[in-house]
């Protein structure tokens, strides 16, 4: 008599169980919910989970950003610059493997969120794309005690806890500006290059605007850490 599809599945379970607890066999680090997070590690399904966890964690937050060396940051303790808007899990983001036009703070997540889309995306992208790295990136800022689109009755914006960064440009390691407002439209690498730099911001971050969806977007990218997935 075979076996039923339920007692081979059991015993299969039986055996990976016993695999794992004897050390045959480990769920590699990137699939491992549980393992601490590691900005060279592949991007899988858990690594999204993993930078949420990390948002109440503000140890295994610092720990995991100290993986990337060439990271410059200050932690800073929780605060309230503005009132109505406190500051929890915060750092100040001087340079990762690109210099900013100003050091900005941003949450710990936000700061490793970026880390590893610059390590895993856009550099990369820029060295498939034009052969160099990104030396620098302009942004808008990162923190601003205000609801989105300023509206009065509207929920807060990312920028309020400083979990949203918003990009304008980037500038290759040869001094050639690729800006949203100017590079955008078209069909040459510069207008790909930004369309792929937003579709691989998508894998780390939970809400990415850019030019196609609003007029109040057209001339940068919003990188978020608010949502799941949202990506327009």
């Amino acid at each position: 008599m075979k076996p039923s599809l339920a007692t081979v599945g059991c015993l299969l379970l039986i055996a990976l169980g016993v695999a794992l607890d004897k050390g045959v066999w480990q769920i590699p680090r990137e699939w491992n919910p549980l393992a601490p997070l590691n900005v060279d590690d592949p991007v899988t399904v858990m690594t999204s989970l993993k930078l949420k966890r990390l948002t109440g964690d503000r140890d295994g937050c610092l720990a995991a950003l100290n993986t990337a060396p060439q990271v410059s940051y200050a932690p800073l303790e929780d605060y309230t610059p503005v009132a109505g808007c406190p500051l929890e899990n915060v750092v100040r983001l001087a340079r990762t493997g690109v210099t900013f036009n100003a050091s900005f703070v941003a949450t710990c997540p936000m700061a490793l969120a970026w880390t590893m889309f610059e390590r895993h995306e856009l550099q990369p992208l820029a060295e498939r794309t034009f052969g160099q790295r990104v030396a620098s990136v302009q942004h808008y800022g990162s923190f601003a005690c205000r609801n989105i689109y300023h509206r009065k009755n509207a929920r807060r914006s990312d920028h309020a806890t400083a979990s949203a960064l918003d990009v304008a440009a980037f500038r290759l390691a040869d001094g050639r500006r690729i800006g949203l407002l100017e590079d955008w439209e078209g069909d040459d690498d510069a207008s790909r290059f930004l369309k792929e730099a937003q579709k691989g911001a998508c894998h780390y971050f939970g809400t990415v605007l850019g030019p196609d969806y609003n007029a109040a977007h057209a001339n940068h990218f919003h990188l978020g850490m608010r949502g799941i997935a949202f990506c327009r």
